[in-house]
């Protein structure tokens, strides 16, 4: 009380404790904000795909097949392409590294990775069997002779084999799209979800590592521009979205996907996974699945790859008729859950 009456006579400001605390915090320096991340640039992803996990590359290892499905007719050489203009999916290194394997351990083929554009020419070209587009995003070639490179190619009758991302390309090219069969338009059917599949042609070489029977799988799905997916008069459907089981129909009723649901119109639909064709004189086998790192370690999903590499190749022989030339085919649907 005393300290107070002096304070009060020589007219000191007295303060409390939590004007002191409020002075105290107005003195402190202010904490600095984290700077942003930087986003990735490609070479930061490169080194990461080269970086690949001893365990994920120990379960990818497990799953490769013991040997190829046919004896090659000669020594095969693919051109393992895995560049990204749009969307950058992690599971590169795993896709990467499963087509390394598969050439090392079945004998199929050699392999060698490029991501440069420039690799795209007569001489380069001239030395491979085929090209393996892994997970590539938003190709856009440098000038037309690249594109009439890659055409020539096929033309040899050689072949292109495209994994999950590799139907979201071209679109500078209309008959790059074509090549591949389809581009993306939207996922409905998320990375996260088990979704159910049919085997369109249970019968078909290509679907062996199926056993002729439909099955859930945990994946993200694409769904394809109208106006530019091939469709059934050209392409040879292999697998498909079992559009028959709730799981799958009820997620196109959310709203999300309201506006790219809206080009395909009202009632039931088809959503293609895997497929094969002939192109200008060439083979091609594409395949949805891949945008998780764990398809790569599943052993069904990699005979199913190498056997689409394969025919690519032209070492496999398989029905490329178009699905609406085919004849009845009887599907075999997902198992109920």
């Amino acid at each position: 009380m005393k300290n107070i009456l002096i304070a009060l006579a020589l007219g000191v400001a007295i303060l409390a404790p939590s004007d002191i605390n409020a002075a105290e915090k107005k003195k402190a320096p202010a904490k600095k904000k984290p700077a942003p991340k930087k986003p990735k640039t490609w070479e930061d992803w490169k080194e990461e795909f080269a970086n690949l996990s001893a365990d994920q590359k120990a379960k990818i290892d497990a799953a490769i097949p013991e040997m190829a499905t046919v004896q090659p007719k000669k020594a095969r050489r693919v051109l393992v392409f895995y560049r990204c203009g749009g969307f950058v999916h992690s599971s590169i290194g795993s896709g990467n590294h499963a087509m390394a394997q598969l050439a090392k351990k079945t004998k199929a083929f050699s392999a060698d990775f490029s991501d440069s554009y420039a690799d795209f020419n007569g001489e380069n070209l001239a030395k491979y069997d085929a090209i393996i587009f892994n997970n590539t995003t938003h190709l856009v070639l440098e000038n037309d002779a690249q594109r009439e490179a890659i055409l020539e190619f096929m033309k040899q009758g050689k072949g292109v084999a495209g994994i999950h991302a590799a139907g979201d390309n071209f679109y500078k090219w209309k008959l790059g799209a074509a090549m591949i069969g389809g581009q993306f338009n939207g996922h409905p059917w998320g990375a996260g979800g088990e979704w159910a599949f049919k085997l369109d042609d249970p019968m078909h070489v290509l679907n062996k590592a199926f056993l002729g029977k439909g099955f859930w799988h945990t994946d993200e799905i694409y769904q394809y521009k109208p106006e530019t997916f091939e469709g059934e008069e050209r392409l040879r459907i292999l697998v498909s979205l079992d559009m028959g089981q709730e799981a799958v129909t009820k997620v196109l009723e959310n709203p999300r996907f309201e506006k790219s649901n809206a080009a395909y119109g009202s009632g039931a639909r088809e959503v293609p996974v895997s497929w094969l064709r002939e192109f200008e004189g060439g083979r091609v086998f594409f395949t949805n699945f891949g945008h998780r790192d764990d398809t790569y370690t599943k052993t069904a999903m990699m005979r199913h790859i190498l056997d689409g590499i394969q025919y690519a190749l032209g070492d496999l022989a398989a029905d490329a008729t178009p699905t609406a030339k085919a004849g009845k085919l009887v599907p075999a649907p997902a198992p109920s859950k």
